[in-house]
């Protein structure tokens, strides 16, 4: 996995590249603006980029579009030492892969990469139950809940909106295989074959669009 990081404070990016290298990620470059890590994406063509959403000039949200629009297949996870609803919901929408606070213990933030390696995006712990309320409130509903089939009749099988709500509840694909008797393996192809159907890129927009948000997550 290359990885490029992104931040204004070079005590900090010093130092999560150490850590990045410490435990054999390949970290093929940094950047401290958002203008920045554009350009030097376009260069070094990463698979992952770590990016603070608090940076110089303009944010971390704003260079999301700039790069998924030229490269498309990049992972882009935000950092963040606030744990601000709006800014998650907009992250997502506009197509970045995770979203972590930098409070995160080490052990902590490995694992939740490592999950991004396997296909399912980190999120900080509890950012996937905020992440659904969010929508949620923006579509004015009572509750979020992704299992009212009929929204999707046509659409997705019973099995795939079955998968979507355990995924909506913030359970990995182990768990909902375990859950459901099914292989880990089968789960992510559930998953993908999810993702395909409502045009979206990863499993945070896929839950976007199941509790009301059905504008394009590219489109912003």
């Amino acid at each position: 996995m290359k990885v490029m990081l992104v931040d204004d404070h070079p005590l900090f990016l010093e130092g999560l590249r150490n850590l990045m290298e410490t435990y054999e990620f390949e970290v093929v470059g940094t950047a401290g603006t958002g203008h920045e890590a554009v350009e030097k994406a376009r260069v070094l063509k990463p698979d992952v980029i770590l990016m603070d959403i608090e940076l110089p000039g303009c944010s971390g949200i704003d260079v999301i579009n700039p790069i998924k629009s030229e490269m498309p297949d990049v992972k882009i996870v935000m950092l963040t030492s606030f744990n601000e609803d709006e800014k998650l919901f907009e992250a997502v929408k506009r197509g970045a892969s995770g979203y972590l606070l930098k409070n995160l213990q080490v052990a902590e933030l490995l694992s939740l990469l490592q999950t991004l390696e396997m296909g399912e995006p980190p999120l900080s712990p509890g950012l996937a139950a905020r992440l659904l309320e969010e929508f949620a409130r923006q579509e004015n509903e009572k509750k979020a809940d992704v299992s009212a089939g009929h929204e999707f009749n046509g659409r997705l099988t019973e099995r795939q909106i079955e998968v979507l709500n355990l995924v909506a509840q913030g359970m990995s694909y182990k768990e909902i295989g375990a859950a459901l008797e099914l292989s880990t393996r089968t789960i992510k192809y559930h998953m993908n074959r999810i993702m395909e159907l409502l045009q979206v890129e990863n499993r945070a927009q896929a839950i976007a669009y199941a509790t009301g948000d059905r504008t394009n997550p590219f489109d912003k």
